[in-house]
Parts: C-alpha cells; sequence; structure tokens
C-alpha cells in the first residue's frame, strides 16, 4: 500500500474559511492579508488550496465538532491534505485537543496570536506542529499588515474581549479581557479602508460600545466620540457598529444617533430574555425595565431608528412564565431583526452546571414561538418600510440579469434593476416587501 502523499510545503495558495460573528469575518480578512504578505495567493474557486484557514466560533452548539467534520472534508482521494490551521474560538479553547484528536492540523492558533500566522506556517512547512493560545501583553493589530484592500462595506475592530462574564458565554476565556485600540490606529485604518474603496465601515467589538480612547487632542472619548471624527472622512458614507451591551449605552452615543447623519439609523442591541430573573442568572447587570428605557431614549433621538437584539431560549432554570415575558418584550418592541437560539452548555461556564436543564423539546418549541413572534415583526418592519424612498448602498449583483442587491440605511436587503455599480450610494424607491428582503425602484443615481 503506497503512503499518502505528504502535505503540501511552502505553499503556494491559500483559503481562509470564518465562521460565525462579524470579528471572525474581520479577523479571516487580516489573516489573508498576512499570508498574502508572503507571497500566498488566494486558491482559485473550485480548485484545492495548499494551505485551509479554519477560523472557528465557539458560540455555535457542537462547535467543536463540527470542526472535525471540516477537517475531515479537507482529506483528498489520495489521502493527503492542505496544511490546516485551525483559529479562532475553538482553537483558544481547545488547541490541545485539537492537536490530539486530529493528526492532519499542523497550527492552532488563537484570536490574540494569529498575527504569528507567517511564522506557524514556514514552521509548518517544514514538518512541525504548532500550538500558538497566548494572550500577549501586546496588541496584535501592530504587527498586522496595513489595509490594502477592500468592498465597498467593511469591518473595523475597534475593541475586543469582555469583562462582562455573563454565566453562559465563553468569550472571556477565549478573547480575552476587554481592550479598546488607540483612537489614532483606528482613524488610519478607517482611512485606509476609505482608500481602498469602503463606503461604509462597520465598528466591530464583543462589546462595541465599550470601547474608550484618547483623540488627538488627548481628551477622553467614548464610541460617539470615535463615530463623530470618522464621520468627517470625506468619502465614508455611512457608519454602523455591533455588538453593543445594554449598560455601555452611554448619553452621548444615544445623542450620535440623532445628529450625526451617517450614522445610520440601525442598533443591535442584545437583551437575551424578557425575565429579570433570568436576567440576574445569566448575569447581565441589567433588568428589563432600563432596557425599555434605553431603546425609548434612542427613539427619541431618532425616531425612525430600526431595533435588533439577540435572544436566548432555554436558559436552565427558565420557566413557561419567563419565556411569556420574552415573548411579552417582543411584543413591546417591535424588532426590525433579531437573531435567536436554544441555549448550549458551553464547557468552562457558570451555566453549564446549573440545575433544570431545560428539556430539548421544551426549547424547540419555545425556540419555534419565538421565531415565529419575530418574523412576524421583521415582515411588519418591511411592509411599513413599502413607499419609502431612500439611498441604498450597492454591494453585488443579484441573481438575475440586471439585478442589484445592496442594503437600505435601516440594514435591509434590497434588490432592484438599473444602470449602476457596486460601491455607488443610489436612490430607491421601496415598492414590495418579503420577510426577509424589499423590491425597490431606482430613482435617481448618487455619485459614486
Amino acid at each position: 500500500m503506497s503512503n499518502p502523499a505528504p502535505t503540501p510545503a511552502n505553499p503556494k495558495t491559500y483559503r481562509v474559511k470564518s465562521f460565525g460573528c462579524q470579528m471572525n469575518v474581520y479577523d479571516g480578512d487580516r489573516m489573508a492579508e498576512l499570508l498574502a504578505e508572503q507571497g500566498i495567493t488566494p486558491a482559485p474557486e473550485g480548485e484545492d488550496a495548499d494551505l485551509v484557514v479554519l477560523n472557528t466560533c465557539h458560540i455555535r452548539e457542537k462547535a467543536a465538532e463540527k470542526v472535525y467534520s471540516d477537517i475531515g472534508r479537507l482529506r483528498r482521494e489520495d489521502g493527503s491534505s492542505p496544511l490546516i490551521a485551525v483559529a479562532g474560538c475553538v482553537a483558544q479553547a481547545e488547541g490541545e485537543e485539537i492537536m490530539a484528536r486530529a493528526p492532519a492540523v499542523k497550527m492552532v492558533v488563537g484570536p490574540q496570536a494569529y498575527h504569528r500566522l507567517p511564522d506557524m506556517v514556514k514552521a509548518a512547512s517544514e514538518g512541525r506542529r504548532m500550538t500558538d493560545t497566548d494572550m500577549p501583553a501586546e496588541t496584535k493589530f501592530d504587527a498586522l499588515p496595513k489595509r490594502r484592500r477592500s468592498g465597498p462595506t467593511a469591518f473595523l475592530t475597534v475593541q475586543e474581549g469582555c469583562d462582562k462574564f455573563c454565566t453562559y458565554c465563553v468569550v472571556p476565556y477565549t478573547r480575552g479581557a476587554e481592550i479598546s485600540r488607540p483612537h489614532a490606529d483606528l482613524i488610519e485604518e478607517a482611512k485606509r479602508l476609505v482608500e481602498a474603496g469602503a463606503r461604509e465601515i462597520t465598528l466591530l467589538g464583543q462589546n462595541v460600545n465599550a470601547w474608550t480612547g484618547e483623540n488627538a487632542k488627548g481628551q477622553a472619548v467614548g464610541l460617539d466620540g470615535l463615530i463623530r471624527e470618522l464621520a468627517e472622512i470625506p468619502d465614508l458614507a455611512r457608519i454602523r457598529y455591533t455588538t453593543s451591551h445594554p449598560n455601555d449605552m452611554t448619553p452621548g452615543l444615544i445623542e450620535a444617533h440623532g445628529d450625526v447623519a451617517k450614522l445610520m439609523p440601525f442598533l443591535h442591541l442584545p437583551v437575551q430574555s424578557g425575565s429579570d430573573r433570568v436576567l440576574k442568572a445569566m448575569n447581565r447587570a441589567h433588568q428589563v425595565e432600563k432596557y425599555l428605557t434605553i431603546l425609548e431614549e434612542v427613539r427619541k433621538a431618532r425616531p425612525d431608528i430600526a431595533l435588533s437584539g439577540d435572544f436566548i431560549v432555554g436558559f436552565p432554570g427558565e420557566t413557561d412564565a419567563e419565556f411569556e415575558e420574552t415573548l411579552k418584550l417582543v411584543d413591546t418592541v417591535g424588532y426590525a431583526q433579531c437573531f435567536s437560539f436554544k441555549y448550549s452548555p458551553r464547557p468552562g461556564t457558570p451555566a453549564a452546571t446549573m440545575g433544570e436543564q431545560v428539556p430539548m423539546p421544551v426549547m424547540d418549541e419555545r425556540l419555534k414561538r419565538l421565531q415565529t413572534a419575530l418574523n412576524r415583526d421583521q415582515y411588519a418592519f418591511n411592509t411599513a418600510s413599502v413607499g419609502k424612498t431612500c439611498e441604498v448602498l450597492v454591494e453585488r449583483r443579484g441573481k438575475h440579469p440586471g439585478q442589484w442587491l445592496g442594503k437600505s440605511p435601516w440594514l435591509q436587503s434590497v434588490h432592484f434593476t438599473g444602470d449602476v455599480a457596486v460601491g455607488d450610494v443610489v436612490t430607491v424607491e421601496l415598492v414590495e416587501a418579503g420577510p426577509n428582503s424589499i423590491a425597490g425602484a431606482l430613482k435617481v443615481p448618487a455619485s459614486a
């Protein structure tokens, strides 16, 4: 029996596959830039890559098992595999286990150490296996290459880590403590993204509105101050931010929604449950009344704002009555969009060892009811938008000839036809609502 073909040395092509949150997408783009700096090019569509980076997320259920499935699918018919790197939060949480269970993996790198990926690739090409899940004191961002490419929309990580320690969440353990990137670095990176073609920038963080820094005048500023300065970049048309925590919604940030025209009328503010008792068990450190007060203040500042959130059903000990409180909250708010999940235990988190774990059939039924309510409200928001004329940022071509896809200010997907180009900001009338998108009619193209 012949030996399997060797793992490729000195890879010439790569593919980065990112899972989960938008911060992972950002990290995946930065890893791609690091590899490009080494002369490694993206693998053509449909062709095997010499190097594959699986940029993992630990939030989803059975995240680790899915990583092993992906590793198995990379094995080729001749028995060989590409150079495989596992990055991201699963790598951080289970690095040694991955190395033990998956011999095909040559590199495991955590989300605070991926700036060292080129050195790891070199070592792997020489036949060594490496794990780097350190959380170094120096920031990885100092070691990353300057931004040189962008589509019409771009992500910009401004804050990482979390000090909140929600009892269901692994982020404090996989991403570390809250850190804010320096103000000057963010302004420079944003300008580079705009020079490279970005018309919209989304500011990212595990708790993005916890960002703080000093501006060029040495003044302490929060996220609102950063947004106001970014809005001065001439060719930047739109600013968004995600994900926020209710406890970090400052009066200044709320005011920015009312008086910074480039800050889009959309707020993603997770609440997780409509029950104060469940929120306390989650260690969310806010109550429903406070959450609703924040939303009321935001709506006063920006009456047309679209609201989004996250919900977890079936948290340990959640009763039928407490779930009904969540449905009541949904009815009260009227979300434009939402994400909802069944609770699943994460090893090492306090909630994983709590009693009264909710049976899966109960969670299934609750999630179905919750998503029915959320889908109802999303469709109602889309329907209420029909007849409005708004600006749409053109992001890509649609499935049909002459069709284009873009986003409304309220983050709705809008499809329309016309003589436009990717990156244009065009005026569109919203003419027909669907549950997940809106049909539009092109009115007057704006300047590209």
